[in-house]
């Protein structure tokens, strides 16, 4: 690997450094964004027996909040269970950009690093380019430095390749997951609009078709 790096030159130091990041922000978001850990199962059902119980109080919202992100969306609108429809879906929507932009974290800087990290290879295959055309001598060629700026080109274009692409991936994967609990936090919250203000009965009862 050390013979690698030193056959591809300096240009190939900020693609390491880039990968290195990718490779940690990958690991802390696949940390980060698993299920039981956004919108844990059963929460919107506790949330509303203890509401139906004692209302929203100061302890069932910090317990909410302390809970998930999605706790953090129900205890805003149980704060406000008392105002009118329109003041709690407000009070779930501001609570849900932010917990949004909580999920979203780093997610720019993958699809940034994602996307130059080809370019960067192609600066390592321009400097390797330069460093062939540079070795033409009106005597003959030098084969050394012939090879040293082939091995520059396309040992840099390779390894940014090799970073952009699994960083592209996991961008998209992560992105793909924030929508979607972004969704059923939005599902989750209006259920509990409609239940504090009478408009659903049981949310969690299915019919079943008769026999």
């Amino acid at each position: 690997m050390f013979a690698i790096i030193q056959a591809a030159g300096w240009p190939i130091w900020p693609l390491l450094f880039a990968s290195v990041i990718a490779v940690a922000l990958i690991i802390e978001r696949l940390v980060m964004l698993r299920k039981d850990r956004i919108v844990p199962e059963g929460l919107l059902d506790k949330a509303v027996s203890a509401y139906q119980k004692g209302g929203g109080s100061r302890e069932l919202t910090s317990s909410l909040e302390q809970d998930s992100p999605l706790g953090r969306v129900l205890a805003a609108g149980l704060r406000n269970a008392q105002s009118s429809r329109y003041v709690m879906k407000e009070s779930i929507e501001e609570a849900g950009r932010a917990v949004t932009h909580d999920l979203e974290r780093f997610l720019t800087t993958l699809g940034t690093i994602a996307s130059i990290s080809p370019l960067m290879g192609l600066f390592g295959t321009v400097v390797g380019m330069i460093e062939i055309f540079g070795s033409q001598a009106p005597t003959g060629t030098n084969p050394q430095a012939l090879a040293h700026g082939i091995s520059v080109a396309l040992y840099n274009t390779g390894f940014g390749l090799v970073i952009a692409i699994p960083a592209m991936i996991f961008f998209r994967h992560f992105r793909g997951k924030v929508e979607s609990f972004v969704v059923e936090m939005e599902q989750q919250a209006s259920k509990l609009v409609d239940i504090v203000h009478g408009e659903r009965k049981d949310y969690s009862v299915v019919p079943h078709a008769q026999a």
